[in-house]
């Protein structure tokens, strides 16, 4: 099993060559849920919407208002044409959000990752994940597409009625996890993990949870919901998290292999 974060930045660059990339997954025997972002698509969207993007320790401040801008972006166009190009090649992709069965269920976040109080609106952070749909979407032959919005909730109750916006690294770590999935794999804009961001000299190759635990809050801006994520994918059940260069496909098509990037190790 191995669950794929497609990031935002990812997705304008390599187009029908992730498809194929899935694909070759397919091919080795392995079956795949995608998690995808859209930071680009959505700050283009907010603009033309006359809202103003601002970003606090790598989480996008999520007004009421902006928020209805965001779902409509990730639940709308941005799922509906990652599916497209999955089905395109072949793949029997299904799209679904995080709130569709509860799969996501969030509070609102109200800390970043270094502890520091804050209040970004509506922005949730994933307490409960139900891999029910997901489990039967997959035992029926269909290759699961998740946007990142959840459900407002807490262990055992939920608000259908109110959704939130959660980080997609996060929401992909916290479904590796409970999926207890051999290998994440975050596509993104950056080859792996800089210990001295953005010192590309600073690339980490491979580190183990308990080495990255001691220096996740060195982390800054986009770096540091990525840490997080992958500490929280392993603690939660993950096998390993990987992170690659998305713009690139030789990556990707190495990181199915357990090559390049990034490595996070139990």
């Amino acid at each position: 099993m191995i669950v794929i974060k497609f990031g935002g930045h990812a997705m304008t660059d390599v187009e029908g060559l992730f498809a194929q990339a899935v694909q070759s997954a397919l091919d080795l025997g392995q079956e795949c849920v995608i998690v995808h972002g859209g930071g680009p698509q959505i700050n283009d969207a907010l603009s033309d919407a006359g809202i103003e993007t601002e970003f606090i320790g790598g989480f996008r401040v999520t007004s009421e208002e902006a928020f209805a801008v965001v779902q409509s972006v990730l639940s709308g166009s941005v799922l509906r044409n990652v599916v497209a190009q999955l089905r395109s090649a072949g793949i029997n992709a299904v799209g679904i959000t995080g709130r569709d069965g509860g799969l996501l269920i969030a509070q609102k976040l109200t800390e970043l990752v270094d502890g520091t109080p804050v209040d970004l609106g509506y922005v949730g952070e994933i307490v409960r994940v139900d891999t029910s749909l997901l489990t039967s979407l997959l035992a029926s032959g269909f290759l699961p597409v998740i946007s990142p919005v959840a459900v407002a909730g807490d262990e055992s109750d939920e608000d259908s009625k109110v959704g939130l916006n959660v980080n997609a690294d996060l929401a992909a770590g916290a479904i590796a996890g409970a999926l207890g999935a051999d290998s994440l794999i975050f596509m993104t804009d950056v080859p792996g993990i800089y210990r001295n961001w953005p010192d590309t000299s600073s690339l980490i190759a491979s580190i183990t949870f308990s080495e990255l635990f001691l220096i996740k809050d060195e982390f800054s801006e986009g770096m540091a919901p990525k840490v997080l994520a992958a500490l929280n994918a392993i603690s939660s059940g993950a096998q390993q998290v990987r992170i690659i260069d998305g713009k690139d496909p030789q990556a990707f098509a190495l990181a199915i292999r357990g090559l390049g990037g990034t490595v996070v190790t139990r």
